[in-house]
């Protein structure tokens, strides 16, 4: 006898749209939305793949990218006033020739290291320290903390070779390094001596220099009465804030006179806002 065929029954009736399929829209959706970010800032993508992974050496296509990103700093900062520091690294400079290229931005003031440690004496400090004395720029000099050596000595160091006047800028500290043989607590007892020994003998309260990250984790909350110099050069970081003192927003600037990359700054007001900062 003949065997009836089964047939399989038909399934109910499947969604239009899967869970599975709403991920890989989703996922697209995501992918193209991060796309058309990158696009929109793809100077600032590539700024930072292409200094984040290639050294110190410059490109053509990073010199126009660095070039163009000081250009729109210093287009959102008008009013604002614009100087560099510099070190020993930056070699011999030509100081009557010095000046942004392209007039990039107008100079207003220069900072030199002059110390660094309980007893080094930056090795261009006197020739450029005299120079900007003969010069029109705001000058100021500051002290490279090594957090491990004694503070009172590493404040001696500096009041033994700065002297300052009228017209300068106050004495800044620039703390960047984490201690090695301390703690962070005793870190912070040694920088609030250099700072006290400091003011003392200036009659100013010092600036304080250090990077953002390093401000916001350990030097915001336990120093809120000094003004801050902090760098930060996040290609994404379009405009200095509002508690900043001075930003210096990139280590990557060219100018004539000097040979060497510099690093560049924007003081939070006009130049009279800045004269006002000043030893009287």
């Amino acid at each position: 006898m003949a065997t009836r065929r089964k047939y399989p029954s038909k399934s109910k009736k499947q969604s239009i749209i899967s869970p599975k399929s709403v991920k890989w829209i989703l996922g697209l959706f995501l992918l193209l939305c991060g796309i058309i970010f990158a696009y929109q800032k793809k100077d600032a993508v590539l700024y930072y793949f292409g200094f984040k992974f290639r050294g110190s050496e410059l490109t053509a296509d990073q010199r126009r990218l660095e070039d163009k990103r000081i250009k729109d700093i210093v287009e959102n900062h008008e009013g604002k006033t614009f100087g560099i520091d510099v070190s020993q690294y930056q070699g011999t400079i030509d100081w009557d020739n010095v000046e942004a290229r392209e007039e990039q931005f107008e100079l207003k003031f220069v900072i030199v290291r002059a110390t660094a440690g309980s007893n080094k004496l930056d090795t261009k400090f006197k020739k450029n320290w005299r120079n900007l004395t003969e010069s029109l720029y705001i000058q100021g000099a500051y002290h490279y903390y090594r957090p491990d050596e004694n503070s009172t000595d590493q404040a001696n160091n500096f009041i033994k070779n700065v002297k300052l006047r009228k017209g300068h800028l106050p004495p800044i500290l620039d703390i960047e390094k984490m201690p090695k043989g301390q703690s962070m607590d005793k870190l912070k007892e040694g920088l609030q001596n250099w700072l006290t020994i400091i003011e003392k003998h200036y009659g100013i309260r010092p600036i304080i220099y250090s990077g953002e990250k390093y401000y916001e984790d350990f030097l915001k909350e336990d120093f809120p009465d000094y003004q801050f110099w902090i760098a930060n050069y996040n290609p994404w970081k379009e405009k200095i804030h509002d508690d900043y003192l001075l930003w210096q927003f990139t280590e990557k600037a060219q100018l004539h006179g000097i040979d060497e990359l510099v690093d560049v700054n924007v003081f939070n007001g006009s130049v009279d806002d800045l004269k006002k900062v000043c030893l009287k």
